[in-house]
């Protein structure tokens, strides 16, 4: 996945996935309370423009009965996880409820609105960083300096690690997308774009659905297929029809890519295992290696003395 990649942004810009990624993955009971057809962009109500923003977040907010509750989506993209993340959310918080009562949306003498941070990450490795700040705060402080340390936790969605079997039970846009970036064949995509061909039929749904054809287009099948030449296809019909007409020979070269990926995947963990938590030039220089260069490795890895020794460039 390209980072920031604005077709992704694009999606969840989207009033039914973002409905449907709470749905579906916020497995709370005041969920059931939520008014869904209230839920818009905190930039529709004039205040992103104070707002700080960064490019992959999204603000929105919704009723909870006679409540807004604010959730804040922060697209992550990054390859490294991010261990600091829970201080990020807490500054990004900190600095939408200032924005919020310089834009008059809190009164004098009203208590603040609810807020829901949620990090929706696709990276390759799991997510292991602490999801309450609480947790990376100095554990050994006597009880009453505790009190005043601030508090915020997340809400994680780490995408890789969502079971594909409990994904494709649900009647869902978001956990369609999941299933989507999960995939690892052409006739995978080919059955989740028939489901949302089926689910995006409304008319006032176009919009989403040119939004999955450019991200198909832009992120997920070049990353599939490197160096394909994919058709100008406008609609998702188009672009089922094009898998199915092309999944022979996509399904072998997808195959081939898959085995370089399990190579890449099986000598990293041999070499965290023997050296510990990669840098990231050790990163970078796995994700760029050949088929060479990984088979060079592999041999190395057992008796090189140090990862730099092991990862040196190929006489």
């Amino acid at each position: 996945m390209a980072e920031h990649d604005p077709s992704y942004k694009l999606l969840f810009s989207h009033r039914d996935l973002v409905a449907d990624l709470i749905r579906g993955f916020v497995h709370e009971d005041w969920v059931e309370q939520l008014d869904f057809t209230t839920l818009q962009r905190v930039s529709e109500i004039g205040v992103s423009h104070d707002l700080r923003e960064r490019e992959d977040d999204m603000i929105w907010r919704l009723r909870w009965g006679e409540r807004w509750v604010y959730v804040y989506l922060l697209l992550e993209f990054q390859s490294s996880v991010d261990r600091l993340m829970a201080v990020r959310l807490l500054t990004y918080v900190g600095l939408l409820y200032q924005d919020l009562a310089a834009a008059g949306e809190i009164p004098s003498g009203s208590p603040l609105p609810p807020v829901l941070p949620i990090v929706l990450y696709n990276g390759e490795k799991s997510w292991w960083a602490k999801t309450s700040l609480d947790d990376l705060i100095e554990p050994d402080l006597p009880e009453q300096l505790r009190r005043w340390q601030p508090q915020i936790r997340y809400l994680l969605l780490d995408e890789q690690r969502l079971a594909d079997t409990d994904l494709a039970g649900q009647r869902n846009v978001a956990a369609a997308l999941f299933r989507l970036e999960n995939s690892r064949r052409p006739e995978d995509i080919e059955r989740v774009l028939a489901s949302l061909i089926d689910w995006l039929a409304a008319p006032e749904q176009d919009s989403l659905r040119r939004a999955f054809v450019v991200w198909l287009k832009r992120v997920l099948l070049p990353a599939r297929v490197p160096g394909a030449e994919l058709p100008n296809v406008n609609n998702l019909q188009e672009m089922r029809a094009m898998l199915a007409e092309r999944v022979k020979t996509w399904t072998e070269e997808w195959k081939q890519q898959g085995i370089s990926e399990g190579e890449t995947k099986l000598l990293r963990r041999q070499l965290v295992r023997r050296f510990g938590s990669l840098p990231a030039w050790a990163e970078a220089r796995l994700e760029q290696a050949g088929e060479a260069e990984l088979e060079i490795w592999a041999d190395r890895v057992l008796d090189g003395s140090t990862l730099e020794e092991v990862l040196k460039e190929p006489i």
